[in-house]
């Protein structure tokens, strides 16, 4: 049997071919429940990598523009030392800004872990500078070196080691989805294949009267690559349309460097879910193709 002229005949409609696989039964509705629910799986599955992947990109975008300068020195040094720490800064090729964070900022940073009323002025918290860089960047071995002569207190943070954790996880977090979508994609083929061998099974006798008459294997065959390749594109349909209603559903994130409040496709993206229904039809043409060319094999 040849694969394009199989493919082919999923398209033309024949009505005589069609009465060889019932319409209903519980094949029927194995099929297309089956290719409907992981349709709907792929989809949010689809949308957690392309979520987690943005987030990254933008917290890594953030963290890659700014720095931070620690001023750590005696309570009556920290003011010399952070206004040392700004002219050096501020004089400095490749920053865009230079900006000491304010009381309120710092406990704003630290009421997560100590409460809303942390008492800033009365501990020996480091003072805070925040640095944007611009697109060109800095050399970050010599403003330590500078910074290290007018301000000895002062440490520079350049969040490498943050950023490192952010790439790997994101790296993860994309494999993860993808490696889900094949899951899913065999499971799709495992469940689509027992239902094809069972159609196969119970229209045994039937089978055997259409070889009496003439027909022969890739006329057989066709018909039930036709049945479970349009029944799994149907459900499949069914299942990512459900999906992709209930990510549009969900609420709006307030703010989008919150893990996993941007779950959900942006403009564009709004069309890959789409893709998945022609894929599930895909799996199901092999997958039944393999089921009917092994079943009739052993039927000669």
């Amino acid at each position: 049997m040849s694969v394009a002229a199989d493919f082919i005949a999923v398209f033309i409609r024949d009505a005589q071919s069609d009465r060889v696989v019932p319409p209903t039964g519980y094949t029927a509705t194995l099929t297309l429940f089956t290719a409907g629910a992981m349709a709907f799986l792929a989809v949010f599955a689809l949308a957690l990598s392309l979520a987690s992947g943005r987030l990254a990109d933008r917290w890594g975008e953030d963290l890659a523009k700014s720095v931070t300068v620690r001023i750590s020195a005696p309570l009556d040094q920290v003011a010399a030392q952070t206004a040392a720490a700004v002219r050096v800064l501020e004089t400095t090729a490749g920053i865009a800004s230079v900006r000491v964070l304010t009381s309120a900022e710092q406990q704003a940073l630290l009421s997560p872990w100590f409460g809303p009323d942390v008492p800033i002025d009365d501990l020996p918290i480091p003072k805070l500078i925040e640095v944007i860089e611009t697109d060109d960047g800095f050399d970050a071995t010599g403003l330590r070196l500078r910074l290290q002569t007018e301000a000895p207190g002062a440490v520079l943070d350049d969040h490498t080691r943050w950023r490192k954790p952010l790439t790997v996880a994101a790296g993860r977090l994309r494999s993860l989805g993808w490696t889900s979508i094949l899951i899913i994609g065999a499971a799709t083929a495992a469940m689509i294949t027992l239902a094809a061998n069972a159609a196969l099974a119970a229209n045994l006798q039937v089978i055997r009267v259409l070889r009496l008459i003439g027909a022969t294997d890739g006329y057989i065959a066709r018909a039930f690559i036709r049945r479970f390749t349009l029944r799994a594109l149907g459900g499949a349909l069914i299942g990512a349309t459900i999906g992709m209603l209930a990510i549009w559903l969900l609420p709006e994130a307030g703010d989008d460097r919150i893990f996993l409040t941007g779950l959900g496709f942006r403009q564009s993206q709004w069309f890959l879910p789409l893709i998945i229904p022609v894929l599930a039809a895909v799996v199901a043409f092999f997958a039944t193709r393999a089921a009917a060319t092994r079943a009739l094999g052993r039927l000669s």
